[in-house]
């Protein structure tokens, strides 16, 4: 099994966003610290946005450029340290779409997801052979399609690992469920796995109906919101909003940005049928997929 450590993405940011605040309070600009630093620009950059890790000693020398206190100069170095953990799913690198492993490092240290589908079921429930389906249409080297399922799979097990199992709810647009994905047979088995995974304590499932007529999520296409724990003394990671697309991914974690996203979130949750009605929904949709078979 993987070793599901949150690994270097959330640190990563962390100590990006300190850097660039200190910076800021110093009067710095990026050309300016990275001439002082003899650094280029771009690496300045990729530091600042957590796209890179960070020896200690850097940390150290930037805090002295910036006339950081001792104190945060200690934390930060600190910090810098944990950015050379790996998480679990470097071990796939070669099949991750570049700047993907930054999601699925923010997936796997969140605490809570808020998750909105309009026409796929998402990666967290999928099961191995609807996400089999899927990615088999987007590539075709059988090898590159099996590593991506399993590190599909790989990644739902946070949601029943033992400590720290992140709250997800998830809000399905109807159309989810009545596209066909690989056949009745497909279908049944996996709006069945839906159905028993929305019993589990940490996961809240509704589908939002047809009948709701124009909601929030009509506007918004499909989205993801990520929150992160406090350890200890630290500030939280930003909450973050993730969106894919068939061109680029997004990632948004401006305040307003995420407020937006909270309040068209919570508008479709409570368009959404009860989480009773929309399991009673999708065992009743699995049994009429056993007439197909």
């Amino acid at each position: 099994m993987p070793d599901r450590s949150t690994g270097s993405t959330v640190p990563r940011r962390q100590l990006g966003r300190y850097l660039r605040e200190l910076r800021n309070q110093a009067r710095l600009t990026v050309r300016a610290a990275a001439r002082e630093l003899e650094w280029s620009e771009a690496k300045m950059w990729r530091i600042e946005t957590g796209q890179t890790s960070l020896r200690s000693h850097d940390a150290e020398t930037m805090c002295r450029v910036y006339g950081a206190s001792p104190e945060m100069t200690e934390a930060l170095m600190g910090l810098a340290r944990e950015t050379k953990s790996r998480g679990w799913w470097h071990s796939y690198g070669d099949v991750i779409p570049e700047r993907f492993d930054v999601f699925i490092g923010l997936e796997e240290a969140a605490s809570c997801i808020d998750w909105y589908e309009t026409d796929l079921v998402p990666g967290l429930l999928q099961t191995e052979e609807y996400a089999r389906v899927i990615i088999s249409a987007a590539h075709e080297d059988e090898d590159e399609v099996e590593q991506r399922v399993q590190l599909r799979i790989a990644r739902q097990g946070l949601l029943t690992r033992t400590a720290e199992r992140p709250t997800l709810r998830v809000a399905l647009n109807e159309a989810v469920l009545r596209h066909s994905v690989g056949g009745s047979a497909v279908m049944r088995v996996q709006l069945q796995q839906m159905a028993e995974l929305s019993t589990l304590a940490n996961v809240k499932l509704r589908v939002v109906p047809f009948s709701a007529g124009v909601h929030q999520g009509v506007l918004s296409g499909q989205f993801c919101i990520l929150r992160f724990p406090a350890y200890g003394e630290r500030e939280p990671e930003p909450p973050t909003v993730y969106a894919d697309g068939y061109t680029g991914d997004l990632y948004l974690d401006k305040p307003a940005e995420v407020a937006r996203y909270d309040a068209a979130f919570a508008n479709i949750w409570e368009t959404a049928l009860t989480e009773e009605a929309s399991r009673r929904l999708l065992v009743e949709m699995a049994g009429s997929h056993e007439e197909d078979v």
